[in-house]
């Protein structure tokens, strides 16, 4: 208990403190009555002296030497029994206590020591004994949460209620995976690591720079740091996870002005180690998941797939609708061949991240990894922008084919998103349609077909197609003058608009677009090709 709790007991009300308020908040560990000339060796950290002063020394000298022995060993404070033997505390120790932070308090003599130690020690044990259930309610609950919880969102959950503090579970790459925290008691950096989903780079770097981040992984406990307000940091926590040697991720503790005390520094220590339970446990169920998920995952990516009962079941249980069209999306990390242990470490958690923001839209969440690449699928009608903000950090990029109908189509949207991967820059998210034009210009056969299709292929459907198609090259061949190319289509001026309009509503062409209107030529000098013409 702190000293200014016990001088809120009854033996202590009328207690006057004369010096040393500034250590009103050191710990009392027990009180102790001592009538000797040297009490030094009769005393220990954090206790309470109690003193007639009968064999208290006269000379200043010898006094102030017994003060600062005193504070040497810890002691919470002295209590001197007034006026039997001393009248009050000498002035000159008065004035060398308030100089050493040592709280003097001057005690009725009529309060006898024997109710004094009574009460302290026995509010000293008490509070011993609500710190033994307290820690007792933590390792049940932790341990309930290493039985019971799903994620380790639940095993944040549990923490933060049990300290009342701002909690993030995050793996070594920043990215938040469990938080709880108080209201809204949150400093700017958590507030933006929680919208993101991940820690603001500015504030890693910071950290890096300051040797924070190496701290982190070579501690083997928690480790406190200070407030940082140039990045919006107040003081924190920073308890790693292990798994042996291998740190996995840290339990990050708002702390602020107010410091844990010791029972809730355990309790992030035993809620680091559920967590690493939690991740290996995770790992090993993922790890076979993963494989099975993998494995059918690349017989999509191959092509060899084939459309039987129990594989159209299996397809359907791992999230896959043969009806339904899908892009192939290929994850690249810029690292070297071969992989270090690092780069694959990094890798899978990086296919983990991804199975697990695939997992909310109701996708696909499997992925196939080869070398520097993880693949995976997208629906049709679910941005790749929306997965890459979710995934995006230094040293990667992701390549996205089209989308394709069925089955038949992942092989080829995959070969896309190859062909994409092999121009990609590290943080780039580029999709197949975006090179088309500078692949079609360099004279690639499957690009230029792809070119056409991609811009022509609505109308070509579409019932009178053949004639659309012709009407809107024409338009381009002849500079986009409606008049001369209703001429050379020997039509009249107002069939013709009629035809662009229908064509514009159904391939979504804005004729009128310097972009719409540069494809369309392009489009119109590829069909004059002699490979091209019948096309």
């Amino acid at each position: 208990m702190r000293l200014s709790e016990a001088l809120a007991l009854d033996a202590l009300r009328d207690a006057e403190v004369v010096a040393g308020r500034r250590g009103l908040d050191n710990e009392v560990r027990w009180a102790h009555v001592v009538e000797i000339p040297d009490p030094l060796p009769w005393v220990r950290e954090g206790q309470l002296l109690l003193t007639t002063g009968y064999a208290w020394p006269r000379a200043n000298l010898a006094q102030h030497r017994l003060l600062r022995g005193l504070v040497e060993r810890g002691l919470a404070g002295i209590g001197l029994a007034v006026p039997k033997y001393l009248e009050r505390f000498p002035r000159a120790v008065v004035t060398e206590a308030d100089r050493l932070g040592l709280p003097l308090m001057q005690i009725p003599w009529e309060v006898p020591f024997a109710r004094i130690t009574e009460e302290v020690n026995g509010a000293v044990i008490a509070e011993q004994y609500q710190v033994i259930e307290q820690g007792t309610a933590i390792h049940q609950s932790l341990t309930r949460a290493a039985q019971e919880a799903e994620s380790l969102q639940d095993i944040a959950d549990t923490l933060g209620e049990l300290i009342g503090r701002a909690v993030t579970f995050e793996d070594t790459d920043g990215n938040v995976l469990g938080a709880w925290q108080p209201d809204d008691d949150l400093d700017p950096a958590r507030r933006a690591t929680l919208e993101q989903g991940r820690v603001p780079v500015e504030v890693e770097q910071h950290l890096s720079r300051l040797g924070y981040t190496q701290a982190i992984r070579d501690s083997a406990g928690p480790l406190r740091l200070p407030a940082l307000p140039e990045i919006g940091l107040r003081g924190r926590i920073a308890c790693p996870v292990r798994l042996k040697d291998e740190l996995v991720g840290v339990v990050w503790i708002i702390e602020g002005e107010q410091q844990l005390n010791g029972l809730d520094l355990r309790a992030a220590e035993h809620a680091s180690i559920v967590a690493a339970l939690h991740v290996a446990y995770q790992g090993r169920l993922s790890a076979a998941e993963a494989r099975l998920g993998a494995s059918f995952l690349d017989t999509l990516l191959e092509g060899s797939f084939e459309l039987t009962a129990s594989n159209l079941e299996r397809a359907r249980l791992l999230g896959f609708s043969p009806e339904e069209s899908y892009r192939a999306a290929v994850v690249v990390l810029d690292e070297p061949l071969p992989l270090g242990r690092e780069a694959i470490q990094r890798r899978d958690r990086l296919a983990d991240r991804l199975r697990w923001h695939l997992t909310s839209p109701g996708s696909m969440a499997v992925t196939s990894l080869q070398l520097r690449h993880v693949t995976f699928l997208l629906p049709a009608s679910l941005e790749a922008a929306r997965i890459w903000s979710q995934v995006k950090a230094p040293g990667l990029s992701m390549a996205v084919g089209r989308p394709h109908p069925g089955a038949e189509g992942v092989p080829r949207s995959y070969r896309e998103a190859q062909k994409v991967a092999a121009h990609l820059a590290p943080g780039e998210l580029r999709r197949y349609e975006e090179l088309l034009i500078p692949r079609v210009l360099d004279g690639d056969r499957e690009a230029q077909d792809d070119f056409l299709e991609n811009l022509l292929g609505p109308l070509r459907r579409a019932r009178g197609g053949e004639v659309l198609v012709d009407s809107v090259l024409c338009f381009a061949r002849h500079g986009f003058r409606r008049n001369e190319a209703a001429a050379a289509l020997h039509v009249h001026p107002n069939t013709l608009r009629y035809r662009l309009e229908r064509a514009g509503d159904l391939a979504g062409l804005q004729l009128r677009e310097p972009e719409t209107r540069f494809r369309l030529q392009l489009a119109a000098q590829l069909l004059s090709l002699p490979d091209k013409k019948g096309q």
